[in-house]
């Protein structure tokens, strides 16, 4: 059995940073929330998380600067979940490095299901699975 995965969150709005934090527990993640990126990533630098939920808009350095930050240590999943919807938004998040962006409102249950993916994926490259489908005889 493996060990639980370890999840940072930074989300400045306390109701959604502790609504996810209690989706991800109840799925088995273990989860830690800061209020700002600057304090997730003091943490991230100490000990690295398995993934990591940024919001865009929080006082200190805002969610992309810390998804870049982030980007230069490590190759950790990141996914933005954020109120800024806009086109230029969604490709800068995924140009810095995020591997998803939701935007808000959201369902927690649709995140906590893209997080279940990302994992999935990541074991299957660890276990060698191949992308292609087997083939038919």
């Amino acid at each position: 059995m493996s060990k639980s995965k370890i999840i940072y969150i930074a989300d400045d709005e306390t109701n959604i940073r502790l609504g996810i934090k209690t989706f991800l527990e109840g799925a088995g993640y273990v989860v830690r929330d800061f209020e700002t990126g600057d304090l997730l990533l003091a943490a991230f630098t100490a000990e690295h998380a398995d993934l990591v939920v940024l919001d865009v808009m929080m006082p200190g350095k805002n969610g992309f600067i810390i998804c870049k930050k982030l980007r230069e240590l490590s190759t950790v999943p990141i996914i933005m979940l954020t109120a800024r919807d806009s086109d230029l938004d969604y490709a800068t998040g995924l140009d810095l490095g995020s591997d998803d962006y939701l935007t808000k409102p959201f369902s927690p249950m649709a995140l906590v299901m893209r997080i279940k993916a990302i994992f999935r994926r990541m074991e299957w490259a660890k276990d060698g699975e191949r992308d292609e489908p087997a083939e038919e005889q």
